[in-house]
């Protein structure tokens, strides 16, 4: 049994310890069994860890062993008052019977106790550490599973590329409605697999076109950085067709290095974007964790976002490609009109 598994941390040897259990219970042809509040992200607890496993799981990519993980957490939304803590409690304690409504229900009113542990240790939310950009409440919410994006809709994309270590994204955004969906996510495999990697150029490359012959792309905005030659012949191709232009000196290139404060006012159009709900996705897993990746990174021109650190294996490419995709939508709405298709087909009267 390993208990409170959102404690063990590497400061403590928690990592160690659970390496150590891991290893007697593959001795023994064992299980065990690991029982926790919700963790703080960003600590790298043994619970973080666990839940990460998992979702490598769910998304593909990494193997099924058997792992199960078996979670009962409140509405994102749920809002921290009493009327609303006595119907939800009773539902996350489950069998806990012994813990009382109301006693925790003082705890959650002590403005001396933040809100974000309230929510993490009797909601069972995983809560964004302080200079996480959003919570998982704040993108979760924003999940539409009734929508999906049609060939011929018109849409945006916006593209942000790697070469070995750093994922490559190709994301789009309905006109109409601002509904986000990851059209490729290229990331490094993780362990051996991952040895000498590099993004599958060509794969990337026939994503963008498949794009452009399914959808009605008005606009696209690409980070330029390792990509120079391919954004250059995209926007030979397709860029006369696009309504809106990126800055750059194409059609296409949105060149993140040459303006801070540009790319700093574009997060902060998209976070306006996210907060107030204005946008909506499918509940991609690929793209929660690149949004929930993103760290606050102030600067003289006001609020933008990066990784963890420069090392991080955290990546936040697929946020990256929803911005400038979001920065495509805002052009267009402010001062694009739309084209329509040319179908090569002519009527006479």
């Amino acid at each position: 049994m390993l208990n409170e598994t959102h404690h063990w941390i590497e400061g403590n040897g928690g990592d160690r310890m659970y390496a150590t259990i891991d290893g007697n219970a593959t001795k023994k042809d064992s299980r065990y069994l690991a029982i926790t509040n919700a963790y703080l992200p960003g600590e790298d607890s043994v619970a973080e860890r666990m839940r990460e496993a998992f979702e490598k799981i769910l998304e593909g990519r990494a193997a099924d062993i058997g792992f199960m993980y078996d979670s009962v957490e409140a509405h994102p939304a749920t809002p921290l008052t009493p009327e609303e803590i006595r119907i939800v409690l009773p539902k996350i304690r489950g069998d806990a019977t012994w813990l009382r409504v109301e006693t925790i229900l003082q705890s959650i009113l002590d403005t001396t106790i933040a809100p974000s542990r309230s929510r993490r240790m009797w909601l069972n939310q995983i809560v964004a550490s302080e200079d996480a950009v959003y919570s998982p409440a704040d993108w979760d919410v924003l999940r539409d599973d009734a929508l999906v994006l049609q060939p011929g809709d018109e849409i945006v994309l916006g593209f942000d590329g790697g070469l070995r270590d750093d994922s490559t994204c190709l994301a789009a955004l309905r006109v109409s409605d601002g509904y986000a969906s990851i059209l490729g996510l290229w990331e490094k495999p993780d362990g051996p697999a991952g040895k000498d990697w590099e993004v599958p150029r060509a794969q990337v490359d026939s994503a963008v076109h498949e794009a452009f012959s399914t959808f009605n792309v008005q606009g696209m905005y690409a980070d330029v950085a390792l990509w120079e030659s391919y954004i250059s012949e995209w926007s030979a191709q397709y860029g006369e067709s696009l309504t809106v232009k990126a800055p750059g000196k194409d059609a296409i290139g949105w060149d993140m290095r040459t303006s801070l404060k540009a790319s700093t006012m574009a997060h902060e159009r998209l976070a306006r974007s996210v907060l107030d709900r204005k946008i909506a996705h499918d509940g991609d897993r690929r793209l929660r964790r690149h949004v929930l990746n993103a760290r606050r990174r102030s600067n003289n021109f006001g609020l933008s976002f990066g990784k963890e650190s420069r090392e991080s294996p955290r990546k936040v490419d697929a946020y990256a490609a929803l911005m400038l995709a979001h920065e495509a939508l805002v052009d267009l709405r402010a001062r694009g009109k739309r084209t329509r298709r040319r179908t090569g087909r002519g009527y006479f009267l």
